[in-house]
């Protein structure tokens, strides 16, 4: 993966960070979609009540089919562009692996078509959780293909450092379950299991014994809200977790990396950023458990996560680039000098 691409297209770069954010656009429309239970407000697919998807009357654009036909519209323009994309990269870039990355981008957005349409005609919750994790890993890969076209990958540091991959790596592999668990628990169409935070009825472990889960879903039935067993619960504990792990990993990392001697700059300022999103995200975590889910807090939620994924995605690229780029003279530490001067002194 050393290979510099045969000839460095601006607009090509431009081409891939803009459906990198028309895909997370896309996220946030699907975030809202599920949120909000709009989901079936379209009950056909791939036609929209009857019609052509792009000839659906702009009239009939009303309630959950204002959001669901926008997810639907959306997400055709992503298909569309991941197509040029893929033949752009063939005809642009003389990496084979770059080419087969985009073949692959393309097959990503093909089935994450065809499950987005199997979610309405089979009525899967399933089948939506894979979609929105599938769609995850696709804007993953986009960020990818756009790190290696950029000037960061391409003009690797021989002197600089990076923190431990190995954290970089990690931590966005928890990032992206923790994305999955919360489109577990979405897609679940309920209301939150546990609605206080930071403790979770009360307790720092909650009681999940058959008298207490009885008390507690009198209390939520009298308040108009669905009942609720020990898996939904420890569901949410398992999100819960995952965040302090999370949080962990990422602070582990920008110290690590800000002790080592020469840390790349680039590096620096993602860390930075990937440690003020993880408060955010903290932040709107909290707002989703106060508000039971509000669409607007949920989604926010849903997208900060994604960015933080595609920061660790960055993190994980561009510390595995500098490594592989660095010569064997910059890795082993330089000891001769000093046994030269023992000798001659």
């Amino acid at each position: 993966m050393n290979a510099a691409p045969a000839n460095h297209s601006p607009w090509l770069s431009r081409f891939i960070w803009s459906l990198a954010a028309l895909t997370l656009f896309l996220i946030c429309s699907g975030g809202l979609v599920t949120s909000k239970g709009v989901g079936l407000a379209v009950p056909d697919w791939p036609t929209t009540f009857g019609y052509n998807m792009f000839a659906f009357p702009f009239s009939q654009w009303v309630g959950g089919v204002f959001f669901e036909h926008s997810h639907r519209l959306i997400a055709s323009a992503v298909g569309f562009f991941t197509i040029i994309l893929a033949v752009w990269l063939w005809r642009a870039d003389s990496r084979k692996w770059m080419r087969v990355l985009g073949l692959v981008a393309l097959g990503a957005v093909i089935v994450q078509g065809v499950l987005g349409g199997l979610r309405v005609t089979m009525l899967k919750d399933e089948i939506g959780i894979f979609h929105a994790c599938l769609a995850q890993a696709f804007l993953g890969l986009l960020v990818f293909i756009g790190l290696a076209r950029s000037r960061v990958w391409n003009a690797a540091p021989v002197h600089s450092t990076s923190g431990p991959l190995w954290l970089a790596i990690a931590t966005t592999f928890l990032i992206f379950a923790q994305l999955a668990l919360g489109a577990t628990m979405r897609h679940q169409h309920r209301d939150l299991a546990i609605l206080d935070f930071p403790a979770a009825y009360g307790q720092v472990i909650p009681d999940v014994s058959a008298e207490n889960l009885a008390t507690i879903n009198r209390w939520r039935t009298a308040h108009a809200l669905s009942e609720v067993d020990a898996g939904h619960i420890w569901l949410q504990m398992a999100h819960r977790i995952g965040a302090v792990i999370i949080s962990a990993g990422l602070i582990w990392y920008a110290m690590a990396l800000r002790r080592t001697a020469r840390p790349l700059r680039t590096l620096l300022t993602l860390s930075s950023v990937w440690i003020f999103l993880l408060a955010l995200q903290v932040t709107l975590g909290a707002w989703t458990i106060w508000t039971n889910k509000a669409a607007d807090v949920a989604t926010a939620h849903v997208a900060v996560g994604a960015t933080m994924l595609t920061l660790g995605v960055s993190i994980w690229a561009i510390s595995a680039r500098g490594q592989a780029s660095r010569p064997a003279s910059a890795m082993i530490p330089q000891t001769a000098p000093v046994a030269e001067s023992a000798h001659a002194v």
